[in-house]
């Protein structure tokens, strides 16, 4: 008896980190020049559909707003800046902004900021967007199981804005005003 019920909590435990679950409540912040610029977000898994995450018949092909994704799971991502922003040649004021990713074209990602927060991210409304800025390509040393927004500081009053996931990222340069 016991040793069957040690059998099935290992392979209870086994499944459980075999296939990744979405985390929700994801942060990324940088901080330039004594401003904080945050994204939030719930981070996907990549779950064995490689090469099925980005296509029109993939995981995010289905939802309603393709080929907008919500640019992370659950409700929308936001973008949080105590800054005003030149994002991608986007100015932004400081503020919260949903966040949206135009995946039409795989070779050229557009970054869409909206002005319309705590929706969830399936709830995309165009008529929101502030603007959209064209995102900088690359692929990833590795496979990314779990989706990542990084902020980083290239010096002075410059950073980066970077999604990565799968086998793709994405990033956008700003500076901050």
């Amino acid at each position: 008896m016991k040793t069957t019920l040690f059998t099935a909590l290992a392979l209870a435990a086994l499944s459980l980190t075999a296939f990744a679950a979405t985390k929700p409540d994801q942060t990324a912040t940088v901080a330039i020049g004594g401003k904080n610029i945050t994204v939030k977000y719930s981070s996907p898994a990549v779950n064995g559909r490689t090469g099925k995450i980005f296509t029109k018949d993939g995981l995010i092909g289905g939802d309603a707003n393709y080929p907008v994704w919500r640019a992370g799971a659950n409700n929308a991502t936001v973008l949080h800046t105590d800054a005003a922003l030149d994002l991608g040649g986007l100015n932004l004021a400081p503020g919260d902004y949903s966040l949206f990713v135009n995946i039409a074209n795989p070779a050229a990602w557009e970054l869409i900021v909206n002005k319309q927060t705590g929706q969830q991210g399936l709830d995309y409304d165009a008529k929101q967007d502030v603007g959209k800025v064209k995102m900088t390509m690359s692929k990833p040393p590795a496979l990314v199981e779990q989706l990542i927004y990084t902020l980083t500081s290239t010096g002075g009053n410059k950073g980066v804005l970077k999604l990565s996931w799968e086998n793709v990222a994405a990033s956008v340069n700003f500076t901050t005003k």
